[in-house]
């Protein structure tokens, strides 16, 4: 199952539109969004990539309710974060704005992939048998590059995607 990752989208309605395009083009059946959507406009750009949207809140989601009812069209919004069972393996969405909520997640050992946000910066790291992917930023606004990722649930892999 191919399942798309993306955070940090901060409102730029024009990388979000070219991400969701993107992930439209590789089939993905299901998107994660790690926070900082910031306003509830964005949902209806982000449903054009075709797929279920299931989104955490990041430390820059203010209107909650507005952004909790927007999503309820593409998908769900969970809270602050989000556990659920992607192609039978165990997934958890966190922004990551509390470091030592991002590593427990990862040291638990709960999970098959932990995705997080926040820094802005694309990682792929296994630590154990937990791969952590960060997409880095759909935005663009602090590195100039807009990047989201790709991952694949059978090879357990992850691939940015700058666009």
């Amino acid at each position: 199952m191919l399942v798309g990752i993306v955070s940090d989208s901060h409102d730029n309605l024009p990388a979000v539109e070219a991400a969701a395009h993107r992930l439209r083009e590789r089939r993905v059946e299901l998107v994660l969004h790690a926070g900082d959507i910031v306003a509830p406009f964005v949902a209806p750009v982000l449903a054009r990539c075709g797929a279920r949207v299931v989104a955490v809140y990041g430390n820059n989601d203010g209107e909650r309710a507005g952004l909790r009812k927007r999503f309820k069209d593409i998908g769900e919004i969970t809270g602050d974060v989000a556990e659920l069972e992607i192609g039978g393996r165990n997934v958890a969405v966190y922004h990551g704005a509390e470091l030592a909520l991002a590593d427990a997640l990862v040291a638990s050992g709960k999970y098959d992939l932990v995705v997080l946000g926040h820094t802005h910066r694309p990682e792929t790291v296994k630590r154990g048998h937990t791969l952590v992917v960060n997409p880095g930023e759909c935005c663009g606004y602090l590195t100039g590059k807009r990047t989201i990722a790709v991952l694949d649930t059978d090879a357990m892999t992850a691939e940015m995607v700058e666009f």
